[in-house]
């Protein structure tokens, strides 16, 4: 039996916005939630990052469009975005080791809007997902990202788990 449900589909097709419209749902009727989502920044009509967005409300960068073209070596870079590890372990990982340390007798849900490369630079985030998962308290709700490319690890994983049922978002 699927215990964990995780949305996947192409960018812009509205996993985000389904998980935030459940995530209201599920606190207005009182269960006990938390987690984070990733929100798109523009200025201009135009991609400039993202933000992460916890549902107790905190927010701060993830990734911001790099105008140097010449990175410095312990810069994280997905395509134009370079990723902002310090900002986006500080908003997420207390969060994560809260739910992970919370008793097992209370059933919570924690998403995790998205596991997906930028995320994965964070070898700890990496790791407090891993121990998400295997809680016995905790039901995760989540985004990873449609196969493309190189596979990633962390979301193969989590496909071929057992307590996992991935719905694609047409």
């Amino acid at each position: 039996m699927s215990k964990h449900v995780f949305l996947t589909g192409p960018p812009g097709v509205g996993k985000t916005t389904l998980i935030q419209k459940v995530s209201q749902a599920l606190k207005s009727s009182g269960i006990p939630i938390d987690g984070f989502y990733t929100q798109e920044v523009r200025e201009g009509g135009r991609r400039t990052g993202f933000d992460v967005v916890t549902l107790s409300g905190n927010r701060g960068p993830l990734s911001r469009v790099s105008s140097d073209s010449s990175a410095s070596r312990r810069e994280y870079r997905v395509g134009q975005y370079v990723v902002d590890l310090v900002s986006f372990e500080q908003l997420v990982l207390p969060m994560l080791r809260n739910i992970n340390h919370g008793g097992d007798t209370e059933k919570r849900i924690c998403v995790i809007d998205e596991i997906g490369k930028m995320e994965l630079f964070s070898q700890a985030f990496i790791q407090a997902v891993r121990q998400t998962l295997a809680g016995s308290g905790t039901v995760v709700l989540g985004t990873i990202p449609i196969p493309k490319g190189k596979p990633l690890d962390l979301v193969e994983e989590i496909r071929s788990r057992k307590d996992v049922k991935v719905f694609n978002v047409s």
